[in-house]
């Protein structure tokens, strides 16, 4: 238990990124996320929205306390009370810490923006925290705190991405689009802030950090205002993407019923 939590450090060496230990590990956690993302949206579909969100209240509930104990954890072990300072949601795939318990227990065009946010986002930030992951799995044993808290966090959002789909409890309502933009851009600018004061790589907005972000940062020769603005932008060209291919889904589907 000392070994699996990391007090003192870890003994075994990091089996590291892309390793068959790492894809294994992974690749169990996505396959019972789709499963039960799916299953469970589907059984749901057709029932009263407050029994739909009965799963999003216990999705949001796990996610936040699995991220407090990883910090309260931390700091512990760390020895260092300000130890928080560094594990702020101030990453894409941490958003979900908020925008999950907004999806879950608000009401009205906040809830419907929290709910399309973790749509559009939970997927992405489930792929990219779990496989793509360079910067964790290089560094901790793949069976450690740090990395199976990271996986079930990360998981959990995807799984909320596919619940809110196959459950059909998104409304992708083209006002929300401001709303979507905002929340992201205003983490973004936290995040930047919170990097350069700390300083910390919040966001990846710094550098790629093992990522797949490195190809960005390598591409602009590691530049220190065009890498997070092609960060930022990246953002924009997903969420953009995404909701034309919802959309262009939808209206065919519309079409074909007609």
């Amino acid at each position: 238990m000392r070994e699996f939590f990391g007090f003192g450090g870890y003994e075994r060496p990091a089996e590291g990124f892309l390793s068959w230990q790492h894809l294994t590990f992974v690749g169990l956690l996505m396959a019972i996320m789709v499963v039960l993302g799916v299953m469970l949206g589907l059984r749901n579909k057709e029932k009263e929205p407050y029994v739909k969100n009965k799963v999003l209240i216990v999705a949001a509930i796990l996610i936040d306390a699995l991220e407090l104990f990883k910090i309260v954890l931390f700091c512990v072990r760390a020895s260092a009370p300000m130890d928080w300072l560094y594990n702020l949601p101030l990453f894409l795939c941490s958003v979900q810490l908020i925008t999950l318990p907004l999806a879950a227990f608000s009401k009205g065009r906040v809830r419907e923006a929290a709910l399309d946010f973790v749509f559009i986002f939970g997927i992405l930030g489930a792929v990219a925290g779990t496989i793509g992951a360079g910067q964790n799995y290089n560094a901790y044993p793949v069976l450690s705190m740090d990395n199976v808290v990271s996986g079930l966090t990360h998981s959990i959002s995807g799984f909320a991405s596919l619940y809110i789909g196959f459950a059909r409890m998104t409304s992708m309502k083209k006002r929300n689009i401001g709303i979507t933009f905002t929340i992201l851009l205003s983490v973004c600018v936290l995040a930047y802030v919170a990097n350069v004061l700390l300083p910390y790589n919040y966001m990846f907005l710094m550098q790629g950090d093992g990522t797949p972000y490195d190809i960005l940062y390598n591409l602009v020769g590691g530049s220190p205002v065009w890498y997070p603005l092609g960060v930022v932008a990246l953002f924009v060209v997903y969420i953009v993407a995404f909701y034309w291919i919802f959309f262009l889904i939808t209206h065919r589907k519309s079409k074909q019923n007609a």
